[in-house]
C-alpha cells in the first residue's frame, strides 16, 4: 500500500521494529523463492542474509543523507523510524515468489521492484518528515549509490 498515514503509523510505532525486520526476510525469502532456479539453495539463504544487511545499511545511509544533505527545518528522523518505514515499504516484494513464471516472470519481477520503489519513496519522505516528495526522491537517488558500492564489497561483483 502506498497509504501516506500507514507510513506515519510506522514511523510513530517503535515497537514495529521486528515486524519491519520480520516484512524484510519475508520478502527475501519471496525474492529467493521466485529466483531459486538461478541461485539455488545457497542463494535463497544468501538472500537472506542480504537483504536483512542491506536494509539495515539502507536505512543507515536513508537517515544520513536525509538529516545532513537535504536536512529541512522540520526535517526529525532517527535509525530506527527510517528502518521501520523503510522495512515496510520492502512489502510488495513478497508477490517476488512469482517470478519463476515463465515468460512473465521477469516483467513480474521489475513490475513489483519499481512498486516497492515508490514505497520506498514515501516511506523516505514521511520518515524524514518530508513536504516534498521530490526531496525524498534525491534521497533515494544520493543514497543508491554508497548503499550499491557497500553492497558490491559485501558480496562481491558475481552476485
Amino acid at each position: 500500500m502506498l497509504k501516506v498515514s500507514t507510513f506515519e503509523e510506522i514511523e510513530a510505532d517503535t515497537k514495529a521494529i521486528r515486524q519491519a525486520m520480520l516484512v524484510v526476510a519475508i520478502v527475501a525469502l519471496a525474492t529467493g523463492l521466485g529466483t531459486l532456479a538461478a541461485g539455488g539453495p545457497q542463494g535463497l539463504v544468501l538472500g537472506v542474509v542480504i537483504s536483512l544487511v542491506g536494509w539495515a545499511l539502507w536505512a543507515g545511509l536513508t537517515f544520513l543523507i536525509g538529516t545532513t544533505l537535504f536536512k529541512t527545518p522540520q526535517t526529525h528522523a532517527n535509525w530506527g523510524e527510517m528502518a521501520r518505514v523503510l522495512g515496510f515499504a520492502q512489502a510488495p516484494g513478497v508477490l517476488k515468489v512469482l517470478g519463476f513464471i515463465p515468460g512473465v516472470g521477469p516483467a513480474i519481477l521489475i513490475i513489483i521492484s519499481l512498486w516497492q520503489l515508490a514505497a520506498m519513496v514515501i516511506a523516505v519522505r514521511q520518515g524524514l518528515d518530508y513536504t516534498s516528495t521530490w526531496r525524498a526522491v534525491g534521497v533515494v537517488l544520493v543514497a543508491f549509490i554508497p548503499y550499491a558500492v557497500l553492497l558490491l564489497l559485501l558480496v562481491g561483483p558475481s552476485a
